[in-house]
C-alpha cells in the first residue's frame, strides 16, 4: 500500500512547499526534477529512511537531496499512510537552520490543530 503525499496550506489556503518548489524550478531545474523524484519515492516506504529521508525528532522527517546546494524538504505522517510536507529549504551547510525547524514544526502544529480529530 502506498502513501499520499499532500502540501501544507495555511488559513489562507497558501501553499509555502509549491511555492518554494515553483522558486526552484526557475533557478534549478536539474534539482527541482531530483526533489520531485524524492518527493515521489516517498509514497514507497522502502524510502522513508537515509540516505533519502531522515528523521529530525518530534515527528518531523526530512526529505534530502545535495547539488550545488542542499535541499530539503521537510514533514510528516498522519493517520491513513499520509505524507504532509510543511517546509522546504536550501542551504550550504549540514545543519537545518533552528529557524527552518521552528516553521516546520509551527505549520505542523498549526495542521494537526485544525485537521486532527
Amino acid at each position: 500500500m502506498e502513501f499520499t503525499l499532500e502540501f501544507f496550506e495555511n488559513v489562507s489556503g497558501r501553499s509555502p512547499v509549491q511555492e518554494f518548489l515553483d522558486e526552484l524550478k526557475q533557478s534549478d531545474p536539474g534539482d527541482y526534477a531530483a526533489v520531485m523524484r524524492g518527493l515521489a519515492n516517498l509514497r514507497n516506504r522502502q524510502y522513508h529512511r537515509e540516505p533519502l529521508s531522515k528523521a529530525l525528532g518530534s515527528g518531523l522527517f526530512e526529505l534530502r537531496h545535495v547539488g550545488k546546494l542542499n535541499t530539503r524538504v521537510l514533514w510528516f505522517f498522519v493517520k491513513d499512510r499520509r505524507i504532509i510536507a510543511v517546509h522546504g529549504i536550501r542551504n550550504k551547510g549540514q545543519a537545518i537552520p533552528v529557524r527552518d525547524l521552528d516553521i516546520a514544526r509551527e505549520r505542523m502544529r498549526d495542521w494537526q490543530k485544525r485537521y486532527s480529530p
